[in-house]
């Protein structure tokens, strides 16, 4: 059977492990599927092999019905919440309707995670880019201000790309070659060392390396 080479899932939190020469690792809980395959693409048809599955159940109340058309010609009796697609060389060793888990996955030592970062809103320059504040006392005028900007004469204008405030956060992260600690595919159980951008409950794509 072919095997993929990513899947979706959320992140649970983190916590730590021990190793065996009894280090302490700090490690990041993923859940890993179970995704369920809703749609086979093939170059005949579409131009490209893929699949498209689902992940996290949602109820059809709470789907548009072109949505509910979508799920029902697959024979499912719900949605869900994300849908995406990803690339396989043979769409035909898979069946739509099939669930998939960390078991249809050939595992490496590394991976790459790919999440949201949390939004931190409109941020000034010493949050967002690390820059310098200026004295705290009460002389000071200037304590977390931007400060020059650009020139008053040549070229009389702010220069693009100039780190400046702005919505800092919300982007999308992917954190390369993370560590794989654990496996734990009964409970669809991913521990990854180190921290992976995003919330509690946020969605995340593991891809294999």
């Amino acid at each position: 059977m072919s095997k993929l080479i990513g899947m979706m899932g959320r992140k649970l939190g983190m916590t730590q492990v021990f190793a065996g020469d009894g280090q302490v690792v700090p490690v990041t809980v993923l859940e890993v599927g179970p995704c369920t395959v809703l749609q086979k693409k093939t170059i005949k048809r579409e131009g490209y092999n893929a699949l498209q599955f689902g992940f996290s159940p949602n109820p059809l109340s709470r789907l548009k019905l072109p949505e509910q058309g979508h799920v029902k010609k697959a024979g499912l009796s719900h949605g869900f919440r994300y849908i995406k697609e990803i690339s396989v060389d043979d769409p035909d060793a898979f069946e739509v309707g099939q669930v998939l888990t960390l078991k249809d996955m050939d595992m490496s030592r590394l991976v790459d995670v790919v999440g949201v970062s949390k939004g931190r809103g409109f941020s000034g320059t010493v949050k967002r880019h690390g820059f310098s504040r200026g004295p705290m006392g009460h002389g000071s005028k200037h304590h977390r201000a931007v400060g020059s900007v650009g020139q008053s004469a040549y070229p009389s204008r702010v220069i693009k790309g100039r780190k400046m405030p702005g919505r800092m956060g919300g982007s999308r992260v992917t954190v390369k070659n993370s560590m794989v600690v654990d496996v734990r595919p009964d409970d669809n159980l991913l521990l990854v060392k180190g921290g992976i951008p995003g919330a509690i409950n946020q969605l995340i794509y593991v891809r294999l390396k």
